[in-house]
C-alpha cells in the first residue's frame, strides 16, 4: 500500500526539544522551499545534530558570534551558513531559546519541484544526486545567507515549511559519526540517515587541511 505524505505543517513544539530527539524525528519529514520559481518539496533522508556550546563540533562551541546568532534564537528557524568560500548549508534550530542547538540538513529526495532544482544543480547526473549532501541540498533549493533566520513555522509566507511527511520506522534509522568533524566532536554518533536510501551522502572522516609552505 502506498502511503501519501502528511502535509500538516510541524509547529514550534516539534523543534522545541532536545536536538538529538528532533534530529532523528526529522527523517522522512518534508521540507518545503517556497520561492518565485515555485515550491520544492524535499523528503529528508539524512541529518546531523549539533548540541550548542557543549559540542566541540558546533559553530556555537565558542559562544555567540554574528555568524551563529540565529542558533541562539527561538526554535523553528533556519540557520544558514557559508563555508569554504563556496557553499551554503541549511540547518534548523532546535531546543529552547539560548541553547544554540541545531540540525544540519545533509540530504534528501526531491519529490516535487524537480525542474527548478535541476536548473540550479546542472552538474547532477541523476535526480538522486540533486540534494545528496548539504551543499547540494542548499544549492538545489536556492538557499543563501539572506534566508538565515527565516521562521519555518510561519506558514507558506515563509521561505521554508516542514510538513509531517511520513515518519520513518525505528528499524530503518541508522546513526554514526558526523561527516568531516574533527577531534572530540567527531566521535559522536549524531549523524542519522534512512537505511538504503540512494540520496544519502557518503561518510567522510575529517582530513586536516595542509598548510602551504
Amino acid at each position: 500500500m502506498i502511503v501519501s505524505p502528511d502535509r500538516t505543517p510541524l509547529d514550534r513544539n516539534f523543534f522545541d526539544r532536545p536536538v538529538l530527539e528532533a534530529a532523528r524525528d526529522l527523517l522522512g519529514r518534508t521540507l518545503v522551499r517556497h520561492s518565485p520559481d515555485g515550491p520544492i518539496h524535499v523528503r529528508l533522508t539524512e541529518v546531523e545534530a549539533y548540541d550548542g556550546e557543549a559540542d566541540p563540533g558546533s559553530h556555537a562551541f565558542r559562544g555567540r558570534t554574528a555568524r551563529n546568532a540565529t542558533m541562539f534564537g527561538p526554535p523553528g528557524h533556519a540557520y544558514v551558513y557559508f563555508t569554504y568560500g563556496m557553499w551554503h548549508c541549511l540547518n534548523l534550530v532546535c531546543g529552547p531559546e539560548g541553547v544554540a542547538s541545531g540540525v544540519l540538513l545533509r540530504a534528501g529526495e526531491i519529490v516535487e519541484g524537480v525542474e527548478p532544482a535541476r536548473a540550479r544543480r546542472i552538474s547532477a547526473r541523476k535526480d538522486t544526486e540533486l540534494a545528496k549532501g548539504p551543499a547540494r541540498l542548499a544549492t538545489a533549493l536556492g538557499v543563501d545567507r539572506a534566508l538565515d533566520g527565516a521562521d519555518v513555522c510561519a506558514g507558506p509566507e515563509s521561505p521554508f515549511e516542514v510538513l509531517a511527511g511520513i515518519p520513518v520506522a525505528a528499524d530503518l534509522v541508522r546513526s554514526g559519526p558526523r561527516t568531516g568533524v574533527a577531534g572530540e566532536g567527531g566521535v559522536h554518533p549524531w549523524r542519522f540517515w534512512i537505511d538504503g536510501e540512494p540520496t544519502v551522502s557518503p561518510y567522510r572522516a575529517h582530513v586536516p587541511r595542509r598548510r602551504r609552505a
